[in-house]
């Protein structure tokens, strides 16, 4: 069984929580500062590891939004609250894979970060899907109680 540090997460007003398992043995946290207008116009400064285990936690799912661009293959929760964006989230073929949002993270334990510059303008759906099987966070749960 593989070692996980536990990450808390949430949006400013606490609406959207998540904990994030991350493997110990991941030397850092790669971050992927996304260049589209809505990223960053949102903060967004994605992550994810396939060995990692996500759990999400709405208190008032009434208050937020799913936001869709481009190829409608992702949902952005938008917190209605406070307007931070702390995960996305793509349902392919039954699975939900999901990315974080680093800047919404409370606490990093050990772990550490590094940052690169992405711009995923022009791939086409199908590479885009491929490459959320293979990198993001699959398995995503959902408290029982937000949907």
């Amino acid at each position: 069984m593989q070692s996980l540090e536990r990450i808390d997460a949430s949006c400013h007003c606490g609406n959207i929580r998540f904990d994030l398992q991350w493997p110990i043995d991941a030397e850092e946290i790669a971050v992927r500062s996304c260049g589209c207008f809505f990223c960053v116009k949102h903060a967004g400064a994605w992550t994810s590891n396939r060995n990692s285990i996500l759990t999400v936690k709405i208190s008032d799912p009434s208050s937020i939004s799913k936001y869709q661009f481009g190829t409608k293959s992702a949902d952005f929760y938008v917190c209605g609250v406070c307007g931070v964006v702390p995960l996305v989230v793509s349902d392919i073929e039954g699975t939900l894979y999901a990315v974080v949002n680093v800047n919404t993270f409370a606490n990093l334990g050990k772990l550490k970060t590094s940052t690169t510059s992405t711009d995923f303008d022009g791939e086409e759906t199908g590479s885009r899907l491929e490459r959320r099987q293979r990198n993001w966070i699959p398995g995503v749960i959902f408290d029982e109680a937000t949907t």
